[in-house]
């Protein structure tokens, strides 16, 4: 445990926020120590990325005093925060893409020889060399894009840490990292803090904050509900603080919101969608995957295993070199993403920020989008018939908007994912993948998508549901189809669906494994 009588690198004092009808922070309480991991936690709406913003330069607090290093500070931009020794890494990757990986790791500092151009081969070899220290052994010299999410948040991470940081702060730094990159990262901040660093770490995962953070401060509705060591602090007590419920209540409910029994699929029914020997070269090999109506079909496996690619192949976003995908017992013409919608099979994608929202639209907006062509009438869309709709899908899913007409892009990830769901939702789909859908949203909001998928498959919904998260695939689905290297290495039913089966199966080095292991179990 750390000293807590140290003098905070970073400091919020009694900080109060205001935004037009919000009070985003009421008399926040933060202290950051040299040579400690502090987690930051709460719903999603607590209040936790505007204090971020607070620390970081990019608000200017309305109440209270921000200190650093023990004295006053006022950050006018996120420029003076990062001079102060402040970085910060969030959860979507903030670099320029177009760029070369080592231009994006050492922008503004890349090495220079006569006459102030930059010396290429010094800038190349010492960001190949930093990366290394990060698990990233890649050619920097490429763009930044062509790198899979999880490595360029790596790139990002030691871009952050490199430029002499004081306070290190991690918004939801791993959603996007497979488990032997979060095991890097987390070497870093273990690194770190054996430097003396601060760090702040923003997560929803709580198996990682009781791996590597010291104390925790769970915000609530813009106060601060609780600040205090980790180690001692049962996981159910720290979500009963989050949500704000009594502990008896949380531990009645455990810490998914799925039905204890099994959703009862249409036995003697052809599968809503079927989809046989997708095949793409170096990407998925032969998957074979069946939903029924009322059945939820979990996808396990690691990042990089063809989950998201099956997905998408299924609902014609990506070209197949072989295979076919059937909706009812009928091949899918078309091989569109337009043809596949119409047939009734909707993609909640995993990277809502890219594939998902359209942030320059309202939340109205947004919703409405997919649903257009069927609420047209000699090609005149009524806005009455819009908000009606728009009404009853924000009344249901609960999305928390100021009004219909907020833009989405100030709503908090939750209230994002819901809107996404309702978008889908209005076309009337008869199969839905969810492709990470509480991926970086809180307990509550997770919670709430979690009872809303039991919900959609009691009424007869197929559901595909791809998550990271073992207990949410295991409690959620009724069966799991596990992926390796882009073909199926095992299906679980029954007692099978364990989070032990799952990854016995993820490390089996063969289907005969697979199978001799299986009957071990008989």
């Amino acid at each position: 445990m750390r000293r807590t009588d140290l003098e905070a690198v970073l400091e919020a004092k009694g900080i109060s926020k205001r935004f037009p009808g919000v009070l985003a922070l009421d008399g926040v309480h933060l202290a950051l120590l040299p040579g400690e991991v502090h987690a930051l936690v709460g719903e999603n709406g607590a209040g936790k990325s505007t204090l971020i913003k607070v620390f970081t330069g990019v608000y200017h607090p309305d109440g209270g005093e921000l200190r650093h290093l023990g004295a006053p500070a006022a950050f006018g931009t996120p420029l003076d925060a990062q001079r102060a020794g402040i970085s910060t890494i969030y959860q979507e990757v903030n670099l320029v893409p177009m760029m070369s990986v080592a231009r994006n790791l050492l922008l503004g500092r890349e090495p220079r020889g006569r006459f102030g151009v930059i010396d290429a081969t010094r800038m190349y070899a010492e960001a190949a060399r930093i990366l290394s220290g990060y698990g990233v052994e890649t050619d920097v010299r490429r763009p930044l894009r062509t790198l899979g999410i999880g490595a360029q948040q790596m790139v990002a991470l030691a871009r952050a840490v490199a430029v002499d940081a004081r306070v290190v702060i991690m918004d939801e730094p791993t959603s996007s990292l497979e488990p032997r990159e979060v095991e890097t990262l987390f070497g870093v901040i273990r690194r770190l803090r054996d430097e003396g660093i601060a760090v702040m770490y923003v997560s929803h995962r709580l198996d990682e904050l009781y791996q590597v953070c010291d104390r925790v401060t769970v915000l609530r509705d813009g106060r601060v509900a609780h600040t205090g060591p980790l180690a001692g602090l049962d996981r159910l007590k720290l979500i009963s603080l989050m949500l704000g419920r009594d502990l008896n209540e949380v531990k009645a409910g455990g810490l998914t919101r799925f039905s204890r029994d099994r959703h009862r699929a249409a036995d003697g029914q052809p599968p809503a969608v079927e989809a046989r020997g997708l095949t793409r070269r170096h990407v998925l090999d032969g998957i074979d995957v069946s939903v029924r109506p009322g059945e939820v079909v979990g996808l396990g496996g690691l990042l990089g295993a063809g989950r998201t690619e099956t997905a998408k192949a299924i609902v014609g976003a990506m070209p197949l070199d072989g295979g076919q995908v059937l909706v009812a017992g009928l091949p899918l013409r078309g091989g569109s993403t337009t043809a596949a919608i119409r047939a009734g099979i909707s993609l909640l994608p995993e990277d809502r920020k890219a594939e998902g929202i359209v942030p320059t639209l309202s939340v109205r907006e947004n919703i409405a989008l997919a649903a257009l062509p069927s609420l047209a009438r000699a090609g005149v869309v009524s806005d009455a018939k819009i908000d009606r709709m728009v009404e009853i899908f924000m009344r249901r899913l609960r999305i928390k908007a100021a009004s219909p007409n907020q833009l989405v892009s100030e709503l908090s990830g939750g209230n994002q994912q819901k809107v996404l769901l309702a978008r889908w939702l209005a076309v009337r789909p008869k199969v839905l993948l969810l492709d990470e859908p509480t991926r970086g949203i809180d307990v509550g909001a997770k919670a709430e998508v979690q009872a809303l998928i039991d919900e959609l498959a009691a009424e007869g919904l197929g559901v595909l549901l791809i998550s990271s998260d073992l207990e949410e695939l295991v409690e959620g689905a009724d069966r799991i189809l596990v992926l390796r290297e882009g073909a199926v290495v095992g299906e679980l039913t029954g007692d099978q669906v364990t989070e032990e089966r799952i990854m016995a199966t993820i490390a089996e080095q063969s289907d005969d494994m697979v199978t001799i292991a299986e009957r071990s179990d008989d």
